[in-house]
């Protein structure tokens, strides 16, 4: 019946069109009162102590460094790089994009980010050259959700903090996957692409492809460093956010120069604007994951799913295609907010791995992105392309049956993701 409650008052929130914080909040509201507990006090208070965590820090670090270099020049100057590296091949913008999407990822941690610039580069040489509108538009929408696997990542962030999982071994353990995802898309770009009749780029001479290494090699430094910096214990990923954002203005405003004050304070603001956003839907959910747990529901959850608890395969792949399910409908963050609470007991209970469960749930949530019919960054590149939804929704189907049949792969065999990651976490 609570667990009913709970989620009876979120989904009719949300479906009257009550922006996800405030639904979470009304759903809190309504616990307390089933729980004879209502108190302003004690509701403004957890609220508050929601966003009070030093790991949520990262978090408008992060979107400083990424605002920064969008408008500092890394994005265009690894557009370039990736160019003229593998642009010659047949559909060679193709497998410049996934080989940008891989590079950006490991710069700015958003995927709606990384899509709008990949779509603002790219598409219109991929046009120009011939390239399907639908089949580009799904292409980098695809490669723009690699950003919330491989690190710095704010989805990583938040389902860290959500879960009580170490945020440090989610970067690490983030790597393989996102590569294994730009692996995967290059396997099926190639496939569709075997028969086109497209433009290929001249390929690029050893003294251009010198001076794109020179010319990007700022860039290029920057997750080196982020996940050196965390892999040796130089600096906790809170502090890595810092350290981005320092090296993203120290190289758009000294070594670029493309970042001049007036571009920094919009940049800022719109920095701070999506921080507010963020944090708020942070606070809204931590209020909802102290009531879920004062409630019990996460036991009542356990009670349903009790039967596939010895088996841990099984399990992971019932919860996959409910997050899938709920992905498709919601937004990243809201969903890791609102979900994880619930099942992380279950998963513990179960003896999943914490940080492959995190690593899971980050990259079904991320197909959820490019999948109708709310798919945000479908919409992003759709939006900023200039194409109309139908096309970009049939040109991205091959990209997300390829990505579920990794995640199953993930779900059947997870040392694919455990094993490296120990490797690397050392």
């Amino acid at each position: 019946m609570t667990l009913a409650l709970f989620l009876g008052v979120l989904l009719v929130s949300i479906f009257l069109g009550l922006p996800v914080a405030f639904a979470l909040l009304l759903s809190s509201i309504a616990l307390m009162f089933h729980l004879d507990s209502f108190s302003p006090d004690i509701l403004a208070q957890s609220l508050i102590n929601g966003v009070d965590s030093f790991p949520l820090l990262a978090i408008p670090f992060f979107l400083v460094a990424g605002e920064v270099m969008s408008a500092g020049g890394l994005s265009q100057r690894i557009v370039r790089l990736a160019t003229t590296l593998v642009g010659h091949r047949r559909g060679g913008l193709g497998y410049v994009a996934i080989f940008t999407s891989i590079l950006l990822a490991g710069l700015s941690g958003s995927a709606v980010a990384d899509a709008a610039a990949l779509v603002s580069i790219l598409y219109p040489m991929m046009k120009k050259a011939g390239y399907p509108e639908g089949r580009s538009m799904g292409l980098l929408a695809a490669g723009g959700i690699i950003a919330p696997v491989i690190p710095p990542s704010l989805p990583l962030i938040l389902i860290g903090v959500a879960g009580g999982i170490s945020i440090k071994n989610l970067f690490l353990g983030g790597i393989v996957p996102g590569l294994m995802m730009g692996v995967t898309l290059m396997i099926v770009w190639s496939f569709l692409v075997r028969d086109e009749d497209m433009e290929v780029t001249p390929r690029a001479t050893g003294k251009e492809k010198l001076e794109a290494l020179k010319d990007g090699f700022w860039a290029l430094l920057l997750p080196i460093i982020i996940i050196g910096g965390i892999r040796f214990g130089i600096f906790t990923p809170t502090e890595a956010a810092v350290v981005a954002a320092v090296y993203a203005l120290f190289v758009s405003t000294l070594v670029y120069r493309e970042l001049n004050l007036k571009t920094l304070f919009s940049v800022l603001v719109s920095a701070g604007r999506s921080t507010a956003m963020v944090m708020f839907l942070v606070g809204c959910a931590m209020v909802a994951a102290w009531l879920i747990t004062i409630a019990q529901l996460p036991q009542q959850l356990a009670a349903m799913l009790g039967p596939l608890v010895d088996n841990p395969r099984l399990l992971m792949a019932v919860i996959m295609l409910i997050v899938l399910a709920v992905g498709m409908v919601m937004d990243l963050a809201p969903t890791v907010l609102i979900l994880v609470p619930l099942l992380m007991p279950v998963v513990k209970m179960a003896g999943i791995d914490p940080v492959y469960f995190g690593l899971m749930f980050v990259i079904n949530t991320s197909i959820g992105l490019i999948t109708p019919p709310v798919g945000n960054v479908l919409n992003v590149v759709c939006g900023v392309g200039r194409v109309p939804m139908s096309a970009a929704v049939k040109g991205v189907a091959p990209f997300i049956l390829a990505y579920i049949a990794l995640l199953t792969l993930f779900v059947i065999f997870p040392q694919i993701i455990i094993a490296p990651m120990k490797i690397i976490i050392g």
